[in-house]
């Protein structure tokens, strides 16, 4: 069954009663979208921030939108995050691998919409997920990119025909109307933030995109 990432980035008021809410929930992940303002037009949380919120309760997925990933690894491996994923069009791409396997940590990497997915079958040895982007990474609350579906069909046929093993999630623009089409093409993480924490019931729209 496909599993749910929550991300946290749409929570602007009451942060930390709608986390625990979050934590409470019956999302399989915590999603953390952490952003400098550089890689993309926006910032988010600090470690700091996170750090002072943080619980075990839920595995953590992390997503470093950022210019230089290195430091901001050094960091969040202290939160034994199950995946960090950084991005295909970082210049430390695979420094960055490289410091999350010696770290034991899941490495994910991201493709941004205009990022063609042939470019990431020759990573899939070395990786155990793929994070495809279903808008501009930056913002939360976009809406999704139809063109996606097609990327996660293409990505899951190749990973099929050469026996790989790596998981497929999408981020952005996720909610009930596209969720049954996003499970039909492959994937097997779904990360969906305003669609859930603009609710006040998270459970309910939880199980609209589990069970479409």
């Amino acid at each position: 069954m496909v599993k749910i990432s929550t991300s946290i980035l749409g929570i602007k008021s009451n942060l930390e009663q709608d986390i625990l809410k979050v934590y409470n929930s019956d999302t399989d992940y915590i999603h953390l979208d952490i952003m400098d303002g550089k890689f993309v037009p926006n910032t988010s949380f600090n470690y700091e921030e996170i750090n002072n919120i943080y619980n075990y309760k839920k595995p953590v997925d992390i997503h470093l939108m950022v210019e230089d990933p290195i430091k901001y690894i050094n960091q969040y491996i202290k939160l034994n995050p199950s995946y960090i994923t950084i991005h295909y069009e970082n210049q430390y791409l695979y420094d960055s691998i490289k410091l999350l396997k010696d770290n034991n940590i899941k490495v994910g990497v991201s493709i941004k919409p205009n990022t063609n997915i042939e470019l990431i079958y020759k990573l899939l040895p070395d990786i155990d997920l793929v994070l495809i982007m279903g808008v501009e990474p930056g913002f939360g609350g976009q809406e999704f990119i139809p063109n996606t579906i097609n990327k996660i069909k293409k990505l899951k046929q190749y990973m099929l025909n050469n026996n790989y093993n790596t998981l497929i999630s999408v981020d952005g623009g996720v909610n009930d109307t596209n969720s049954c089409d996003l499970i039909n093409a492959g994937c097997d993480i779904l990360v969906s933030g305003s669609f859930i924490t603009n609710s006040n019931d998270y459970n309910k729209q939880i199980n609209k995109l589990k069970y479409m």
